[in-house]
């Protein structure tokens, strides 16, 4: 596994530390506090954790920003405590810390991992030398649910893309393989959160999630295992239950599959009084019990609530805690700051703080924001914009003029966006561009539509800029209708009645049901909230000087009332079939067409790509040789068979017809982001082997198999592809 080895060195400094700990300065090291945002050292809401610090019984602290700030916090630590061991200083680094990049949901449409590496490059950099050491993200939870807020955070719907992405971060944050975490330039990354969270039932957060064995290993767990091999520092446990056991409390997760069987030696974190609200889970009798249950599960440091410090002793003397999991659990935040580097550079250099966005970040988020767009529609080739054809061009919405495009999670003091409006008119000097903000984002206001539909019927073109405020998406921003909020439906239609050529533009931080004006506009580009750069972006791939290449992460569903809706559904004994669509007594709803309004893998290019028919090295091939390493080729050959220069996404999913337990309709097992030329091919060559043909069982011990019979092979570009070989295993 290619984590940080163990230094002989680290681990004899560890052994020595704990010999010369009291019980209460062993527990201190399991606890970090929150700080005040914008308060300096001595602010009347920190004297808490600077009383802590200088006894000797803090361990980590969040929401320090600053070099200044956190270097005087440090000294406290490592200066006047008993054993000056050092802090380590924690914060939501989510998608950038000065330099905002598009939200994670956005990245995963790239299909392009580096994408994602680059904005843990820059964010760690960028945190690094403020004093921040560690960031909590990556967020790897899988998700069928639009209506969950937290959406934008995920890569998506689904474990291999998400895992792929996973990776990606990691390294972005840490480094390469190997990596040094005591580098300048880098912060240790926390995978989060373990496990299941996605799975949230109504979409609402922090709830239950009622999950088998099966999916839990199929779903939910291959981008945290592979977080865990590409080197994770930490890991972050879900607020949510797993079949009836509270993550932070739940051994089996924590400890026997994470530490046990994929041999992780990080530190678990809580999540944000995570361990306390235990007692609201009706898990643990009271805070005493809370600690017991949550320590004992493998928690190794609590965020914000204080219940191992305040009753570790007592659990301790009463038998009800065992000395080596706290010895344990001391040792894996000792060592995470050995890594770190912080016994011999606890402070940060306050003159090499990077005190805002670099033209060269600021260059790498707009690249970024234009690889995430999704062209969802272009009827009659309204974009892109011709410069020539276009002398007057009219930009409507809520927002057109809008700075607030970062998105959830985005720091305090970051820059705001460059709007759209800016974007286009830097990128169409020659033209005329008009105005006019039509609709709020949110509320009953309609009196601005008049001057929208003015100011589009007296231009050659118009843009729509609408969507979802980032207030609304992000952790408790749960949404029960997934509709435009207020009345910018009422404004898109309006501009479409025009009969002006109309492109809308679609913010926002999840999937949104558009299907009730989405035939009245001939093109909708996906631009999620796409962070710093967002005018220029946009305005990139509007003008085609970015011709767009993302594809969904996530199924857009036609209506709320279909949600869960996702491509890697099992399939039922009554499926829906479209050639019989009057059946009655088959899974469908009466009242909406089957199937989303777009599916996952969609997206469309201002070319076209033609795929061949795949080709496998083999098509036979024994189970025993898969389960031993042996691996099957599969190749793709692409063309573009358009006039322009463009990016094809190739997609390969699997599909397992009849197995000991319903697999699903497909799953993505290999995707392929490519640049051609006009009239250029390509093959493209993907690699499956047993983790790519075979499922995990129900069995709790970890089986995963690979059964005898025929696999399906589906390649092309988006979900609903039909291109097919059969693989044999015997």
């Amino acid at each position: 596994m290619p984590h940080e080895p163990r230094s002989d060195d680290h681990e004899s400094r560890i052994k020595d530390l704990l010999g010369r700990m009291t019980v209460e300065e062993k527990l201190g090291q399991l606890q970090q506090l929150a700080w005040a945002w914008n308060t300096g050292p001595g602010g009347g809401g920190t004297a808490d954790v600077e009383a802590a610090a200088r006894k000797g019984l803090l361990s980590s602290v969040l929401n320090v920003v600053g070099a200044a700030n956190s270097n005087a916090l440090q000294r406290i630590a490592v200066e006047e405590s008993r054993l000056g061991i050092p802090l380590v200083f924690g914060l939501d680094v989510i998608h950038g810390f000065h330099t905002t990049f598009p939200v994670p949901l956005a990245q995963a449409a790239a299909f392009d991992p580096a994408v994602t590496r680059t904005d843990g490059e820059v964010s760690a950099a960028e945190a690094r030398s403020n004093g921040i050491h560690w960031t909590f993200s990556p967020m790897m939870d899988v998700t069928h649910e639009p209506r969950w807020g937290r959406i934008a955070e995920s890569t998506g719907e689904d474990p291999y893309l998400a895992a792929r992405y996973a990776v990606a971060k990691v390294r972005g944050y840490q480094g390469g393989d190997p990596f040094d975490l005591s580098a300048p330039d880098r912060v240790a990354a926390c995978a989060k959160h373990f496990a299941a969270y996605g799975g949230a039932e109504g979409g609402r957060d922090y709830n239950t999630v009622d999950v088998s064995e099966q999916r839990l290993r199929n779903l939910y767990l291959p981008p945290f295992e592979a977080a865990v091999e590409a080197g994770a520092a930490t890991v972050m446990a879900a607020f949510n239950t797993i079949s009836g056991v509270p993550a932070h409390a739940n051994a089996h997760t924590l400890t026997g599959i994470l530490k046990e069987d994929w041999g992780f030696d990080g530190v678990v974190v809580s999540d944000w009084t995570g361990v306390q609200e235990l007692i609201a889970h009706g898990n643990a009798a009271d805070e005493a019990d809370a600690g017991r249950l949550a320590l004992s599960a493998g928690v190794d440091m609590e965020m914000v609530s204080t219940t191992f410090a305040d009753h570790g002793r007592s659990l301790l003397d009463s038998g009800a805690l065992a000395q080596e999991r706290l010895d344990d659990a001391v040792a894996r935040v000792l060592r995470l700051k050995l890594r770190l580097g912080l016994f011999e550079r606890p402070y940060v250099d306050e003159s090499a703080a990077i005190t805002g966005p670099s033209t060269r970040a600021r260059a790498a988020a707009r690249e970024a924001a234009g690889r995430c767009m999704v062209l969802l529609k272009n009827d009659g080739g309204v974009l892109p914009l011709d410069p020539a054809a276009v002398r007057s061009l009219a930009v409507v919405g809520p927002f057109a003029d809008s700075g607030d495009l970062l998105g959830t999670w985005s720091l305090p003091g970051a820059p705001e966006a460059v709007p759209v409006l800016q974007g286009l008119r830097d990128a169409l000097p020659d033209a005329a561009v008009t105005h006019a903000r039509g609709v709020p984002a949110e509320g009953p206001d309609t009196s601005g539509i008049a001057e929208a539909v003015a100011v589009a019927a007296a231009a050659d073109a118009v843009v729509v800029v609408v969507g979802e405020p980032p207030a609304v998406s992000g952790e408790a921003a749960v949404r029960s209708d997934l509709g435009l909020p207020g009345r910018q439906e009422e404004l898109v239609a309006a501009v479409a009645a025009t009969g002006t050529p109309c492109a809308v533009v679609l913010v926002g931080g999840r999937p949104l049901t558009i299907g009730a004006w989405a035939d009245r506009v001939p093109a909708i580009v996906m631009a999620w909230h796409p962070g710093i750069e967002a005018g220029p972006a946009v305005a990139d791939v509007l003008t085609g000087t970015v011709v767009p290449g993302g594809k969904l992460p996530v199924t857009f569903p036609r209506t709320v009332g279909q949600v869960p809706l996702y491509y890697n559904h099992e399939r039922t004994g009554r499926p829906y079939d479209p050639a019989a669509p009057q059946e009655k007594y088959v899974s469908k709803y009466l009242d909406v067409a089957d199937g989303p309004q777009f599916p996952f893998g969609h997206g469309l290019s201002y070319t076209t790509f033609a795929l061949g028919v795949p080709a496998l090295s083999r098509e036979r091939i024994p189970a025993g040789e898969l389960q031993a390493g042996a691996t099957v080729e599969v190749a793709v050959p692409v063309r573009n068979t358009g006039a322009r220069d463009g990016e094809e996404v190739v997609q390969l999913y699997v599909q397992d017809p009849a197995a000991s337990i319903a697999q699903p309709v497909r799953r993505l097992r290999g995707f392929r982001r490519i640049r051609l030329a006009a009239g250029e091919e390509r093959t493209v060559r993907f690699t499956l082997g047993a983790g790519d043909l075979g499922f995990w069982t129900n069995d709790p011990a970890g089986v995963h198999t690979v059964e005898p019979g025929e696999i399906h092979l589906h390649t092309g570009t988006s979900s609903h592809t039909h291109a097919r070989q059969t693989l044999l295993i015997t």
